[in-house]
């Protein structure tokens, strides 16, 4: 495996973002590890040295970070397994397509799949998992673009959404999964021409939406959105990052921890599509 570190020289294009937010880190991620690549999902421990991930391949990793002055310098101990379908076999065919990742406070990992769109539970990333029953509005999500998006809250409270809304001027609609039942009561306002890929509750229990869009002829845009989450539904909407094309590769996964610093640190990882153009690409910004 060779891995290779992203100096944050001019050659990055240059991200819009607010004044407290900051670009601290970059690495590309190259592995020999066959199925390697296609990482949507995304959680990090607590105090961000540890990596779990999802791909759209159906496998899992975890990982430990190495960092140098805040900087990720390198990938270490990494386990690398295809998840499991409820009968305890590896994921194949067209069920493979894991995109959304949380882990809950006693440590299960739930896992949301675009196609056929469900949310599995796994007691650990190689295990046989158990599913979540499904809500009724997951029948009507449009083909490959289901479940793109899952957080977990503080109380594990279940938030999932999906690529897409099916019209220009609709919300998303927040499917939410608590004491075993599902609501759709929530949505979220759809901006512009950007679409959801990833979703964290940070330890300011503020809810982080990345989104992506995508131009043939000029690259993958970012956009990060942070909201409260109250009785009324997410209120407070604010925009953090708005990267032009080309900036980074195509970032779906994203994880939000609390750095030694004080810093609220929101790591974020790309999807390659098993593309020989494209990258696994970790990026790292810290909200002060």
């Amino acid at each position: 495996m060779k891995l290779t570190l992203i100096f944050l020289l001019a050659a990055f294009a240059s991200p819009s973002f607010a004044a407290e937010l900051k670009l601290v880190s970059g690495f590309t991620w190259h592995s020999a590890i066959t199925g390697f690549g296609g990482l949507s999902g995304l959680e990090l421990s607590d105090d961000g040295s540890k990596l779990y991930a999802t791909s759209d391949g159906g496998n899992a990793l975890s990982a430990d970070i190495v960092r140098t002055e805040g900087q990720i310098t390198g990938i270490r101990n990494i386990a690398f397994a295809p998840l499991r379908d409820l009968k305890g076999a590896p994921l194949d065919d067209w069920f493979v397509d894991a995109e959304g990742l949380a882990r809950a406070n006693s440590g299960a990992f739930y896992v949301s799949f675009e196609a056929d769109a469900r949310i599995w539970r796994y007691s650990n990333l190689t295990a046989r998992p158990r599913a979540v029953p499904k809500a009724k509005g997951f029948a009507d999500l449009q083909n490959n673009s289901g479940l793109e998006a899952l957080a977990i809250g503080p109380d594990d409270t279940l938030y999932t959404l999906p690529e897409r809304s099916g019209e220009w001027e609709r919300p998303f609609p927040v499917f939410r999964f608590r004491n075993g039942q599902w609501d759709q009561s929530l949505s979220i306002p759809r901006r512009d021409r950007f679409l959801p890929v990833g979703a964290d509750f940070g330890p300011d229990g503020r809810f982080y939406l990345l989104e992506r869009d995508f131009l043939w002829y000029r690259g993958f845009a970012s956009r990060i959105r942070v909201f409260d989450l109250t009785p009324a539904g997410f209120t407070n909407e604010q925009t953090l990052l708005t990267t032009s094309f080309g900036t980074h590769d195509n970032l779906e996964g994203i994880s939000v921890w609390q750095d030694a610093s004080g810093g609220l640190r929101l790591t974020l990882i790309s999807d390659d599509n098993f593309n020989l153009v494209q990258v696994t690409e970790i990026v790292e910004y810290v909200l002060r």
